[in-house]
Protein backbone atom coordinates (compact mmCIF):
# COMPACT_ATOMS: atom_id res chain seq x y z
CA UNK A 1 0.00 0.00 0.00
CA UNK A 2 1.25 3.38 -1.17
CA UNK A 3 2.09 5.85 1.99
CA UNK A 4 -0.55 7.62 2.52
CA UNK A 5 -3.32 5.94 1.25
CA UNK A 6 -5.98 4.58 3.37
CA UNK A 7 -6.43 1.20 4.13
CA UNK A 8 -8.78 -0.88 1.09
CA UNK A 9 -11.69 -2.25 2.10
CA UNK A 10 -11.57 -5.10 -0.42
CA UNK A 11 -10.92 -8.35 -0.31
CA UNK A 12 -7.43 -9.40 -2.02
CA UNK A 13 -7.97 -12.61 -4.51
CA UNK A 14 -11.52 -12.62 -3.95
CA UNK A 15 -12.75 -8.41 -5.25
CA UNK A 16 -9.43 -7.54 -7.47
CA UNK A 17 -12.05 -6.62 -10.28
CA UNK A 18 -13.28 -4.14 -8.57
CA UNK A 19 -10.28 -2.10 -7.35
CA UNK A 20 -9.99 1.69 -7.26
CA UNK A 21 -9.62 3.53 -10.60
CA UNK A 22 -5.40 3.18 -11.60
CA UNK A 23 -5.95 6.75 -13.14
CA UNK A 24 -7.66 8.24 -10.33
CA UNK A 25 -6.25 12.45 -10.08
CA UNK A 26 -5.24 14.35 -6.77
CA UNK A 27 -8.13 16.54 -7.58
CA UNK A 28 -10.86 15.62 -9.95
CA UNK A 29 -11.89 18.12 -12.98
CA UNK A 30 -14.31 18.06 -15.80
CA UNK A 31 -12.51 16.31 -18.36
CA UNK A 32 -11.15 13.01 -15.87
CA UNK A 33 -15.06 12.40 -15.34
CA UNK A 34 -15.79 10.71 -18.53
CA UNK A 35 -12.99 8.14 -18.62
CA UNK A 36 -13.44 7.56 -14.96
CA UNK A 37 -17.45 6.73 -15.52
CA UNK A 38 -15.99 4.61 -18.64
CA UNK A 39 -14.14 2.82 -16.29
CA UNK A 40 -16.65 1.71 -14.10
CA UNK A 41 -18.82 0.62 -17.13
CA UNK A 42 -16.28 -1.41 -17.80
CA UNK A 43 -16.40 -2.94 -14.45
CA UNK A 44 -19.64 -3.91 -14.89
CA UNK A 45 -21.26 -0.97 -12.52
CA UNK A 46 -24.85 -0.63 -12.87
CA UNK A 47 -24.95 2.22 -10.52
CA UNK A 48 -22.51 4.82 -9.79
CA UNK A 49 -23.02 7.36 -6.43
CA UNK A 50 -20.48 10.18 -5.86
CA UNK A 51 -21.30 12.14 -2.64
CA UNK A 52 -19.43 14.94 -0.76
CA UNK A 53 -16.89 14.22 1.61
CA UNK A 54 -17.30 10.12 0.83
CA UNK A 55 -15.39 7.88 -2.00
CA UNK A 56 -17.18 7.17 -5.13
CA UNK A 57 -19.01 3.68 -4.69
CA UNK A 58 -20.16 1.39 -7.67
CA UNK A 59 -22.70 -1.05 -7.13
CA UNK A 60 -21.80 -4.18 -9.28
CA UNK A 61 -24.62 -7.25 -8.56
CA UNK A 62 -26.21 -5.81 -6.16
CA UNK A 63 -22.81 -4.87 -3.95
CA UNK A 64 -21.33 -1.59 -3.44
CA UNK A 65 -17.66 -1.02 -4.24
CA UNK A 66 -15.30 1.91 -2.96
CA UNK A 67 -13.88 2.87 -6.38
CA UNK A 68 -11.82 6.22 -5.62
CA UNK A 69 -9.07 6.18 -3.03
CA UNK A 70 -9.84 9.70 -1.69
CA UNK A 71 -13.39 11.50 -0.48
CA UNK A 72 -15.18 13.87 -2.82
CA UNK A 73 -14.56 17.62 -1.27
CA UNK A 74 -16.50 20.56 -2.20
CA UNK A 75 -14.20 20.82 -5.64
CA UNK A 76 -14.80 17.68 -6.80
CA UNK A 77 -18.82 17.31 -6.28
CA UNK A 78 -18.34 21.11 -8.57
CA UNK A 79 -16.38 18.98 -11.18
CA UNK A 80 -18.77 16.33 -11.64
CA UNK A 81 -22.05 17.98 -11.00
CA UNK A 82 -21.18 21.11 -13.82
CA UNK A 83 -19.95 18.35 -16.31
CA UNK A 84 -22.79 16.43 -16.22
CA UNK A 85 -25.48 19.32 -15.56
CA UNK A 86 -23.72 22.60 -16.12
CA UNK A 87 -23.08 25.38 -13.65
CA UNK A 88 -26.83 26.60 -12.72
CA UNK A 89 -26.92 22.99 -10.91
CA UNK A 90 -25.46 24.24 -7.34
CA UNK A 91 -28.70 27.31 -7.29
CA UNK A 92 -31.13 24.79 -8.62
CA UNK A 93 -30.00 22.42 -5.28
CA UNK A 94 -29.10 25.19 -3.21
CA UNK A 95 -33.04 25.97 -3.52
CA UNK A 96 -34.38 22.67 -2.32
CA UNK A 97 -35.09 20.75 -5.77
CA UNK A 98 -33.94 18.05 -7.06
CA UNK A 99 -32.70 16.64 -10.66
CA UNK A 100 -33.36 14.40 -13.01
CA UNK A 101 -31.61 14.31 -16.62
CA UNK A 102 -30.00 12.05 -18.61
CA UNK A 103 -25.68 12.10 -20.05
CA UNK A 104 -24.36 10.31 -22.46
CA UNK A 105 -21.28 9.91 -23.47
CA UNK A 106 -20.13 9.75 -27.06
CA UNK A 107 -17.53 7.27 -27.72
CA UNK A 108 -17.07 7.37 -31.11
CA UNK A 109 -19.83 8.07 -34.32
CA UNK A 110 -21.78 4.90 -33.41
CA UNK A 111 -21.18 4.02 -29.99
CA UNK A 112 -22.31 5.85 -27.03
CA UNK A 113 -23.01 5.00 -23.23
CA UNK A 114 -25.71 6.17 -21.50
CA UNK A 115 -26.89 7.43 -17.79
CA UNK A 116 -30.08 8.24 -15.73
CA UNK A 117 -28.82 10.86 -13.41
CA UNK A 118 -30.38 11.99 -10.13
CA UNK A 119 -28.76 15.18 -8.35
CA UNK A 120 -30.00 15.71 -4.64
CA UNK A 121 -28.96 18.27 -1.84
CA UNK A 122 -28.28 15.79 1.27
CA UNK A 123 -26.32 17.24 5.03
CA UNK A 124 -22.82 16.03 4.68
CA UNK A 125 -20.65 15.99 8.10
CA UNK A 126 -22.78 18.54 9.38
CA UNK A 127 -22.70 20.64 6.33
CA UNK A 128 -24.62 20.56 2.54
CA UNK A 129 -23.49 18.44 0.71
CA UNK A 130 -24.95 16.65 -2.74
CA UNK A 131 -25.53 13.25 -3.76
CA UNK A 132 -25.05 12.35 -7.49
CA UNK A 133 -26.62 8.52 -8.33
CA UNK A 134 -25.99 7.60 -11.94
CA UNK A 135 -27.59 4.42 -13.80
CA UNK A 136 -26.00 3.01 -16.41
CA UNK A 137 -28.26 2.43 -19.30
CA UNK A 138 -27.62 -0.36 -22.33
CA UNK A 139 -26.87 1.44 -25.62
CA UNK A 140 -29.48 -0.90 -27.33
CA UNK A 141 -32.95 -1.87 -25.21
CA UNK A 142 -32.73 -5.53 -23.94
CA UNK A 143 -35.27 -8.28 -26.47
CA UNK A 144 -38.08 -10.43 -23.97
CA UNK A 145 -36.35 -13.06 -24.56
CA UNK A 146 -33.11 -11.87 -23.06
CA UNK A 147 -35.05 -10.81 -20.02
CA UNK A 148 -36.89 -14.23 -20.04
CA UNK A 149 -40.61 -12.46 -20.18
CA UNK A 150 -43.06 -15.08 -19.39
CA UNK A 151 -45.04 -15.98 -22.53
CA UNK A 152 -48.17 -15.19 -21.20
CA UNK A 153 -47.19 -11.54 -20.63
CA UNK A 154 -46.05 -11.57 -24.00
CA UNK A 155 -48.35 -12.57 -25.70
CA UNK A 156 -50.71 -10.17 -23.40
CA UNK A 157 -48.24 -7.29 -24.46
CA UNK A 158 -49.94 -5.59 -27.45
CA UNK A 159 -53.78 -5.25 -26.62
CA UNK A 160 -55.89 -3.31 -29.21
CA UNK A 161 -56.06 -0.20 -27.01
CA UNK A 162 -56.27 0.03 -23.18
CA UNK A 163 -54.01 0.23 -20.47
CA UNK A 164 -50.91 -1.89 -19.48
CA UNK A 165 -49.54 -1.20 -16.47
CA UNK A 166 -45.88 -2.31 -14.80
CA UNK A 167 -45.38 -1.61 -11.79
CA UNK A 168 -42.71 -2.53 -8.58
CA UNK A 169 -40.58 -0.64 -6.06
CA UNK A 170 -37.61 1.59 -6.95
CA UNK A 171 -34.87 0.02 -9.01
CA UNK A 172 -36.99 -3.11 -9.48
CA UNK A 173 -36.33 -2.84 -13.45
CA UNK A 174 -40.00 -1.28 -15.11
CA UNK A 175 -38.32 0.69 -17.19
CA UNK A 176 -35.96 -1.81 -18.43
CA UNK A 177 -39.23 -3.94 -19.29
CA UNK A 178 -41.27 -1.41 -20.93
CA UNK A 179 -37.97 -0.86 -23.26
CA UNK A 180 -37.85 -4.77 -24.09
CA UNK A 181 -41.58 -4.34 -24.85
CA UNK A 182 -41.22 -1.47 -26.91
CA UNK A 183 -38.47 -3.02 -28.88
CA UNK A 184 -40.79 -5.82 -29.73
CA UNK A 185 -43.34 -3.54 -30.94
CA UNK A 186 -40.97 -1.67 -32.96
CA UNK A 187 -39.86 -4.68 -34.37
CA UNK A 188 -43.05 -6.74 -34.75
CA UNK A 189 -43.39 -7.88 -38.85
CA UNK A 190 -46.27 -4.85 -39.25
CA UNK A 191 -44.76 -2.45 -37.05
CA UNK A 192 -46.17 -0.18 -33.77
CA UNK A 193 -46.79 2.81 -36.12
CA UNK A 194 -46.23 6.41 -34.54
CA UNK A 195 -45.13 5.87 -30.10
CA UNK A 196 -44.75 8.54 -28.33
CA UNK A 197 -43.11 8.44 -25.25
CA UNK A 198 -42.85 10.66 -22.18
CA UNK A 199 -40.22 9.83 -19.57
CA UNK A 200 -38.32 11.28 -17.03
CA UNK A 201 -35.88 11.44 -18.02
CA UNK A 202 -35.08 9.47 -21.20
CA UNK A 203 -33.26 6.03 -19.99
CA UNK A 204 -33.66 3.98 -23.67
CA UNK A 205 -33.48 5.40 -27.24
CA UNK A 206 -34.61 3.14 -29.77
CA UNK A 207 -32.26 4.57 -32.62
CA UNK A 208 -30.60 1.51 -33.30
CA UNK A 209 -34.05 -0.62 -33.31
CA UNK A 210 -34.74 -0.34 -37.32
CA UNK A 211 -38.29 -0.81 -38.22
CA UNK A 212 -40.04 0.72 -41.84
CA UNK A 213 -43.12 0.59 -39.98
CA UNK A 214 -42.78 2.69 -36.85
CA UNK A 215 -41.89 5.65 -35.98
CA UNK A 216 -40.99 6.36 -32.25
CA UNK A 217 -40.68 9.97 -31.08
CA UNK A 218 -39.43 10.50 -27.00
CA UNK A 219 -39.91 13.70 -25.09
CA UNK A 220 -38.55 14.21 -21.50
CA UNK A 221 -40.40 15.69 -18.58
CA UNK A 222 -40.13 18.57 -17.49
CA UNK A 223 -37.57 19.58 -20.26
CA UNK A 224 -40.00 19.07 -23.37
CA UNK A 225 -43.16 19.23 -21.43
CA UNK A 226 -44.21 20.14 -17.64
CA UNK A 227 -45.53 17.02 -16.94
CA UNK A 228 -46.48 13.21 -17.71
CA UNK A 229 -50.42 14.34 -17.94
CA UNK A 230 -49.41 17.24 -20.25
CA UNK A 231 -47.62 14.49 -22.24
CA UNK A 232 -50.74 12.66 -22.16
CA UNK A 233 -52.81 15.57 -23.62
CA UNK A 234 -50.06 16.32 -25.96
CA UNK A 235 -50.34 12.51 -27.50
CA UNK A 236 -53.98 12.85 -27.78
CA UNK A 237 -53.46 15.66 -30.44
CA UNK A 238 -50.57 13.68 -32.51
CA UNK A 239 -52.56 10.88 -33.59
CA UNK A 240 -50.15 8.46 -32.08
CA UNK A 241 -51.20 4.59 -32.32
CA UNK A 242 -48.75 3.74 -28.54
CA UNK A 243 -48.50 5.98 -25.62
CA UNK A 244 -46.31 5.57 -23.04
CA UNK A 245 -46.12 7.40 -19.66
CA UNK A 246 -42.92 7.28 -17.41
CA UNK A 247 -45.09 7.13 -14.33
CA UNK A 248 -48.69 7.24 -13.46
CA UNK A 249 -48.56 8.57 -10.19
CA UNK A 250 -51.14 11.41 -9.68
CA UNK A 251 -54.48 11.80 -10.39
CA UNK A 252 -53.72 14.19 -13.77
CA UNK A 253 -51.91 11.62 -15.50
CA UNK A 254 -54.01 8.46 -14.11
CA UNK A 255 -57.15 10.43 -15.88
CA UNK A 256 -55.72 11.44 -18.77
CA UNK A 257 -54.24 7.87 -19.58
CA UNK A 258 -57.52 5.96 -18.76
CA UNK A 259 -58.91 8.88 -21.35
CA UNK A 260 -56.03 8.09 -23.87
CA UNK A 261 -56.89 4.37 -23.10
CA UNK A 262 -60.61 4.84 -24.02
CA UNK A 263 -60.41 6.89 -27.56
CA UNK A 264 -58.08 4.13 -28.94
CA UNK A 265 -54.90 3.76 -28.15
CA UNK A 266 -52.65 1.63 -26.07
CA UNK A 267 -50.91 3.42 -23.04
CA UNK A 268 -47.74 1.89 -20.91
CA UNK A 269 -47.47 3.20 -17.67
CA UNK A 270 -45.80 2.47 -14.48
CA UNK A 271 -46.96 2.87 -11.57
CA UNK A 272 -44.87 2.33 -7.77
CA UNK A 273 -46.84 -0.46 -6.60
CA UNK A 274 -45.98 -4.08 -5.40
CA UNK A 275 -49.14 -6.30 -6.93
CA UNK A 276 -51.93 -6.73 -9.24
CA UNK A 277 -54.57 -5.96 -6.57
CA UNK A 278 -52.33 -3.50 -5.06
CA UNK A 279 -51.85 -1.31 -8.65
CA UNK A 280 -55.73 -1.21 -8.46
CA UNK A 281 -56.29 -0.20 -5.27
CA UNK A 282 -53.43 2.76 -5.45
CA UNK A 283 -54.66 4.38 -8.19
CA UNK A 284 -58.51 4.40 -7.66
CA UNK A 285 -56.77 6.32 -4.12
CA UNK A 286 -55.93 9.12 -5.99
CA UNK A 287 -59.26 10.12 -6.90
CA UNK A 288 -61.14 12.42 -4.56
CA UNK A 289 -64.28 9.92 -2.49
CA UNK A 290 -67.02 11.73 -4.37
CA UNK A 291 -65.55 10.46 -7.38
CA UNK A 292 -64.06 6.79 -6.92
CA UNK A 293 -66.51 4.99 -7.81
CA UNK A 294 -66.83 6.09 -11.27
CA UNK A 295 -63.24 6.65 -11.88
CA UNK A 296 -62.56 2.38 -10.63
CA UNK A 297 -65.18 1.30 -13.39
CA UNK A 298 -63.36 3.79 -16.10
CA UNK A 299 -60.10 2.70 -14.83
CA UNK A 300 -61.42 -1.55 -15.13
CA UNK A 301 -63.19 -0.89 -18.53
CA UNK A 302 -59.47 0.37 -19.64
CA UNK A 303 -56.77 -1.79 -18.52
CA UNK A 304 -55.61 -5.02 -20.18
CA UNK A 305 -52.54 -6.01 -18.22
CA UNK A 306 -50.79 -5.59 -15.17
CA UNK A 307 -47.08 -6.86 -14.41
CA UNK A 308 -45.37 -6.19 -10.58
CA UNK A 309 -41.77 -6.89 -11.01
CA UNK A 310 -38.77 -7.19 -8.00
CA UNK A 311 -35.29 -8.10 -8.20
CA UNK A 312 -34.08 -10.37 -5.65
CA UNK A 313 -30.00 -11.81 -5.42
CA UNK A 314 -29.21 -14.43 -7.23
CA UNK A 315 -26.90 -17.46 -5.56
CA UNK A 316 -23.92 -16.88 -7.34
CA UNK A 317 -24.05 -13.17 -7.58
CA UNK A 318 -26.14 -10.90 -9.82
CA UNK A 319 -30.16 -10.42 -9.65
CA UNK A 320 -32.94 -12.50 -10.65
CA UNK A 321 -36.31 -11.04 -11.71
CA UNK A 322 -39.57 -12.41 -10.16
CA UNK A 323 -42.91 -10.74 -11.75
CA UNK A 324 -46.54 -11.25 -11.02
CA UNK A 325 -49.08 -10.61 -13.76
CA UNK A 326 -52.42 -11.03 -14.46
CA UNK A 327 -54.11 -10.15 -18.08
CA UNK A 328 -57.63 -8.27 -17.58
CA UNK A 329 -59.49 -10.35 -20.15
CA UNK A 330 -62.97 -9.30 -21.05
CA UNK A 331 -64.34 -12.07 -18.66
CA UNK A 332 -62.58 -10.61 -15.53
CA UNK A 333 -63.43 -7.28 -16.25
CA UNK A 334 -66.91 -8.40 -16.44
CA UNK A 335 -66.87 -9.96 -13.14
CA UNK A 336 -65.46 -7.38 -11.67
CA UNK A 337 -67.45 -4.42 -12.97
CA UNK A 338 -70.60 -6.53 -11.56
CA UNK A 339 -69.70 -6.08 -8.14
CA UNK A 340 -68.73 -2.67 -6.37
CA UNK A 341 -65.02 -1.57 -6.40
CA UNK A 342 -64.28 -1.74 -2.69
CA UNK A 343 -64.54 -5.71 -3.01
CA UNK A 344 -61.79 -5.67 -6.02
CA UNK A 345 -59.03 -5.74 -3.67
CA UNK A 346 -60.24 -9.42 -2.55
CA UNK A 347 -61.42 -10.83 -5.62
CA UNK A 348 -58.35 -9.69 -7.56
CA UNK A 349 -55.69 -11.39 -4.90
CA UNK A 350 -58.43 -15.36 -5.94
CA UNK A 351 -57.66 -14.48 -9.47
CA UNK A 352 -54.33 -13.75 -10.27
CA UNK A 353 -53.59 -17.14 -8.61
CA UNK A 354 -56.37 -18.73 -11.14
CA UNK A 355 -55.69 -16.78 -13.77
CA UNK A 356 -52.15 -15.16 -13.80
CA UNK A 357 -49.37 -15.39 -11.49
CA UNK A 358 -48.63 -14.87 -7.94
CA UNK A 359 -45.30 -13.76 -7.44
CA UNK A 360 -45.15 -16.61 -4.43
CA UNK A 361 -45.74 -18.86 -6.89
CA UNK A 362 -42.61 -17.45 -9.22
CA UNK A 363 -40.42 -17.00 -6.37
CA UNK A 364 -40.60 -20.56 -5.03
CA UNK A 365 -40.16 -21.82 -8.62
CA UNK A 366 -37.01 -20.02 -8.58
CA UNK A 367 -35.97 -21.07 -5.46
CA UNK A 368 -36.73 -24.74 -6.37
CA UNK A 369 -34.27 -24.33 -9.38
CA UNK A 370 -31.53 -22.93 -7.28
CA UNK A 371 -31.78 -19.47 -8.25
CA UNK A 372 -32.57 -17.43 -4.56
CA UNK A 373 -32.32 -18.12 -1.30
CA UNK A 374 -35.12 -19.59 0.68
CA UNK A 375 -35.12 -16.70 3.13
CA UNK A 376 -35.76 -14.82 0.22
CA UNK A 377 -38.91 -16.92 -0.92
CA UNK A 378 -40.00 -16.55 2.66
CA UNK A 379 -40.61 -12.84 2.04
CA UNK A 380 -42.79 -13.08 -0.76
CA UNK A 381 -44.97 -16.23 0.69
CA UNK A 382 -45.85 -14.85 4.55
CA UNK A 383 -49.30 -14.82 4.48
CA UNK A 384 -49.79 -18.03 2.23
CA UNK A 385 -50.45 -21.83 3.51
CA UNK A 386 -47.04 -22.52 1.18
CA UNK A 387 -45.24 -19.81 3.20
CA UNK A 388 -46.50 -20.60 6.46
CA UNK A 389 -45.92 -24.21 6.22
CA UNK A 390 -42.49 -23.47 4.75
CA UNK A 391 -41.93 -21.30 7.43
CA UNK A 392 -42.68 -23.62 10.01
CA UNK A 393 -40.62 -26.04 8.69
CA UNK A 394 -37.80 -23.80 8.36
CA UNK A 395 -38.30 -22.91 12.09
CA UNK A 396 -38.20 -26.46 13.35
CA UNK A 397 -34.77 -27.02 11.12
CA UNK A 398 -33.54 -24.60 13.24
CA UNK A 399 -34.70 -25.34 16.28
CA UNK A 400 -33.25 -28.70 15.80
CA UNK A 401 -29.99 -27.32 14.69
CA UNK A 402 -29.92 -25.10 17.84
CA UNK A 403 -30.64 -27.98 20.28
CA UNK A 404 -28.04 -30.16 18.48
CA UNK A 405 -25.52 -27.60 18.98
CA UNK A 406 -26.27 -27.35 22.69
CA UNK A 407 -26.08 -31.10 23.01
CA UNK A 408 -22.82 -31.16 21.28
CA UNK A 409 -21.28 -28.04 23.65
CA UNK A 410 -22.71 -29.99 26.63
CA UNK A 411 -20.66 -33.19 25.44
CA UNK A 412 -17.54 -31.14 25.85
Amino acid sequence: MEAGRPVSLLKKGVDDLKETWAEEPDRFHEHHIDPFLLWCVKKGASDITFQSNRAVYCEIYGTLYPSTYRSFDAADMTAVITRLYGTEAIAILAGGADIDLSYEIMIDRFTRTRFRVNMTAILADGRDGIQVTMRTLPSAPPTMKQLNIEKAIVDAWRPRNGLVLITGPTGSGKSTLLAAGNRMLIESPHGCGKMLTYESPIEFTYDSVLSRRSLVAQSEIPRHLPSFAAGVRNALRRKPEVILVGEARDRETISAAIEAGQTGHVVYATVHTTGVAATIRRMVSTFEPSERSERAFSLMETVRLIVTQTLVPKIGGGRVALREYMPFTEEIRETLLNMTFDKWPFELIQMVSKYGRTMESTAREAMEKGLIERRHYLMYAMGTKEGKEAQALEDAENAAREEAEKQAQGGH
